[in-house]
Order: structure tokens, then C-alpha cells, then sequence
């Protein structure tokens, strides 16, 4: 069974209101600390990467708010964007003030530019389109002119302008350069790609993240979809549910989650269902190591 006939079938269902099935649906969401604060996140959140960059249309903007309100409703907040992601500031900044929301969620966006005084204009624009007066994070983009903007976060971090400050990449070649700034430079927040299809910052970047004590958010994973276009007319394992996984969503969410180094994972996302339905991973048991293989073995074999 693909995730989608899952949640056709499920659609309506008060399990699926609340993001899973049986008595782990009744959790509140499994949280994590930020290592340099103590501070308790929900281990879900929301990517907005293609999913908010989108143009007055008033059923795309309604399906839209719909996503931020099952993130918010379920306890999840962290919402993650970029400038690199078309609209999807300003409709992230739009939809929150339409809901009533704009102070609530953990909104994190990213520096995507050369120069300082680029960069300082570019977070000035985004704190305008998220309406925002400060931020809970703010991240140097792709790693571009990392060591410019470093030194502008840091200032605006002691200001207040931003609480966290962090670097990101989304690819496994980029791996070896987010080590050496994690290795050289105090961070809050490293965010990376992760998942069961693509496991190599497991090797290296996520046991030094928890070393130096640098959350990690978890772009990438569903792989932008390819995993579930490889699992499609399958269902999950039976023993799936033996750590509460009640979708193939789940079950991908999961094994990040499982991995203690994780702090949260932010799966984009333009449909409630799948927002729900990915809230479910962060309620019940996760794998333990044996498992952890078993799911590894699985997805070799597909």
C-alpha cells in the first residue's frame, strides 16, 4: 500500500486527526533538547522547500494554512524556510498572521547571499516577510560565504535578533565541509540530509554534532520524494509495529528519529494529511538497533 491509498483510506478517521493509530495516537509528541540551551523541541516539524513557494491562488493558500495548522495543533513548531525557496517566506508570513500565529511557531530561515552587508539586507527581508521583530534560528545556506555571515549571526545572536545560529547543506559531498565548522566553530544548529536512503552522516557528522553538542534538523527525508516512488504498491512490514509505525511516512521518520543524535526531522509538505500523518513518527516506540538493521536490510532489498 503507497502512503497515499494509506491516507485516502485513513482520510477522516480520528487516528489520522492525530497522526496515528492504537494508544500511542493519545502521546504528546516526543521533544528533544537543544544541546546549547536545554530547550525542549518537538523531533517533527515542516519543510518549506517547493511546498510554500506558491502565488495568490486562493485554494493553494487555503491547503497551505491547512499544513500549518495540523503542524501547530498536533505540537509540533518548528517551521523551516530559506530565501532560496521562492514566496514561501512571505507566505509562510502571510498564513501565520492569517491564523493568528505568527508568534508561535519555532521559525527558522536561512542567509543566502555574499557579503555582509548583502547578507545583513537579505535577514532584514526575511524578518519583514515572516513578520517577525526576531528569530528562533538563522542558518548560513548551502555553507555560502559561511565565515562572513557567521560573524553577523553571532553579533545579531548576542542582540537578540536571533536566538540560534547554525550552517546547512543538503547534499552528502558538502558532509566533510560541515564537519570542519562544527569541528572549528560554536554553533547551535547544523542541518543536514538523513534518511534511510542516504546514511552517510551517520559516519561522521551526527556522532561529532552530538560531541560538540550541535542539534541537528534533518532535511531530505523521503529523499524529495524518491523514497516513497520506490516503495509504491507496498506495505509496510508487519513488524513495523512493533515500534508504532502505522505508515511507510512513519516508518521513514522513524529511523531518523531513532538515531539519538537526531533533534528534529522537517519533511516538506503541501497536504494536512501527510503533516498529521508525519506527526504520528514523533508519538510511540522507535527502532532500536535491531531493528534499525532489519529496516536497513528491507530497503536494500527493494
Amino acid at each position: 500500500m503507497s502512503r497515499a491509498t494509506f491516507l485516502r483510506l485513513m482520510a477522516g478517521s480520528a487516528a489520522l486527526l492525530t497522526g496515528g493509530v492504537g494508544p500511542a495516537a493519545a502521546e504528546p509528541l516526543r521533544s528533544r533538547a537543544i544541546p546549547s540551551s536545554g530547550e525542549m523541541l518537538p523531533v517533527i516539524g515542516l519543510g518549506t522547500a517547493r511546498a510554500f513557494d506558491i502565488g495568490p491562488d486562493p485554494d493553494g493558500r487555503a491547503q497551505r494554512a491547512a499544513v500549518l495548522r495540523a503542524l501547530l495543533d498536533g505540537g509540533a513548531t518548528v517551521i523551516d524556510t530559506s530565501p532560496m525557496y521562492g514566496r514561501a517566506e512571505t507566505v509562510i508570513g502571510e498564513l501565520l498572521g492569517e491564523i493568528g500565529t505568527v508568534d508561535r511557531p519555532f521559525l527558522a530561515t536561512k542567509v543566502w547571499t555574499r557579503g555582509a552587508a548583502k547578507g545583513v539586507a537579505q535577514m532584514e527581508a526575511s524578518l519583514g516577510k515572516l513578520r517577525r521583530q526576531r528569530l528562533e534560528l538563522m542558518q548560513v545556506h548551502n555553507l555560502l560565504d559561511w565565515r562572513t555571515h557567521l560573524k553577523t549571526l553571532r553579533a545579531w545572536r548576542e542582540a537578540g535578533r536571533v536566538r540560534y545560529i547554525g550552517i546547512t547543506h543538503y547534499t552528502s559531498g558538502a558532509l566533510d565541509d560541515l564537519a570542519r565548522v562544527i569541528d572549528n566553530e560554536p554553533l547551535d544548529f547544523v542541518q543536514l540530509a538523513y534518511s534511510l536512503a542516504e546514511r552517510d552522516a551517520a559516519r561522521h557528522v551526527l556522532p561529532l554534532a552530538a560531541e560538540r553538542g550541535v542539534a541537528v534538523l534533518v532535511n531530505r527525508p523521503f529523499g524529495a520524494g524518491a523514497m516513497f516512488r520506490r516503495i509504491s504498491g507496498q506495505s509496510p512490514p508487519a513488524w513495523a509495529g512493533d515500534f508504532d509505525c502505522a505508515s511507510w511516512g512513519q516508518f521513514f521518520l522513524k529511523y531518523i528519529l531513532s538515531h539519538p543524535a537526531v533533534t528534529c526531522a522537517i519533511p516538506a509538505t503541501r497536504k494536512a494529511a501527510h503533516m498529521a500523518d508525519n506527526l504520528g513518527a514523533a508519538r510511540g516506540r522507535l527502532p532500536d538497533a535491531t531493528q534499525r538493521r532489519r529496516m536497513e536490510r528491507l530497503w536494500a532489498s527493494l
